[in-house]
């Protein structure tokens, strides 16, 4: 009840009046006008998430993963609890749930190479002309190197930096920055079992698996538990940890422990999420609802 009082415009109680009445507690007009929009939210959030799991399945080496492994990311694909139950038997077109050594794997059924592109590559297309950078020149008088001072670079396997303001990185790490920007890479949706884990190529591929993985989910973020439970399946880096701080233009990590959260900063404006699914934008809904003071929330209800 002490929860439940602090939210005077989502939750209306009555009752409780020292007449050992029972307390009833129900959403207040508007937070019940918000809930009724869920069924909606959920029917547009349905195909979106279907796609989200086929590219997840179509990335792992054999097209399957584990369903438990699934279930870990669960809330963070925006899932429903019964997805086992409700979604995927409704797609047999695209999913299967298989028996693979006494535990069960969602399979996929059917490869599909349009939906095989990756969100950096879609934002690539989008953005191709203002990724230019701040460029400055370095070198000597005879030969001038154009390197760019925040590590971003125009090009088609080329990843948005967002370097910690602190950082001042020199010429000899730009200049690492910017081979390692134009080094081509294979796509995330070919088998790892085709490249040698030690090619630097395939190090960059490795990058791009761990991008897509985080651009799946709706905040862009998972916890360093929840990436390296997707080792074998994606063939992630061995330290994964090491990765992501080598990387930390393109990842940022809440701490360097084992329980840290892992972010995509090119999804970020400062703390802002910048694109919000469907159903980001209904419980955010809810959130601006519980930030609200109501007009009688100064009034105590008596709890006995």
């Amino acid at each position: 009840m002490a929860v439940i009082e602090k939210y005077p415009s989502i939750f209306h109680v009555s009752g409780g009046d020292g007449n050992k009445t029972p307390i009833l507690v129900k959403l207040t007009e508007k937070a019940a006008k918000i809930a009724a929009e869920e069924g909606d939210v959920r029917q547009v959030m349905e195909p979106i998430i279907v796609n989200k799991l086929r590219k997840l399945l179509m990335m792992s080496i054999d097209c399957r993963v584990p369903l438990e492994k699934i279930e870990f990311i669960r809330s963070e694909l925006g899932l429903m609890r019964d997805f086992k139950e409700c979604l995927i038997p409704k797609y047999p077109e695209f999913f299967t749930v298989i028996d693979v050594n006494g535990f069960p794997y969602l399979n996929l059924e059917i490869w599909d190479s349009s939906i095989a592109v990756t969100a950096r590559e879609e934002k690539l297309v989008a953005v191709s002309s203002t990724l230019e950078g701040d460029v400055t020149n370095f070198g000597g008088d005879h030969k001038k190197v154009k390197i760019s001072k925040d590590g971003n670079f125009s090009g088609p396997f080329a990843f948005e930096m967002n370097f910690p303001v602190s950082f001042r990185p020199n010429m000899k790490y730009l200049e690492e920055v910017q081979k390692w920007q134009k080094m081509p890479f294979p796509s995330p949706y070919l088998s790892a079992r085709r490249f040698e884990p030690a090619d630097p190529k395939a190090r960059k591929r490795a990058v791009a698996v761990l991008h897509e993985v985080l651009s799946l989910t709706m905040e862009k973020r998972l916890n360093s538990a929840q990436l390296d439970a997707f080792h074998a399946e994606y063939q992630l880096p061995v330290k994964l940890l090491l990765c992501l701080v080598k990387h930390h233009g393109i990842f940022y990590m809440t701490n360097k422990g084992a329980k840290s959260t892992v972010l995509l900063k090119d999804a970020y404006n400062g703390i802002n999420l910048i694109e919000k699914c469907p159903l980001l934008r209904f419980n955010d809904k809810f959130v601006g609802l519980g930030c609200k003071r109501d007009d009688n929330a100064g009034k105590k209800i008596p709890l006995s």
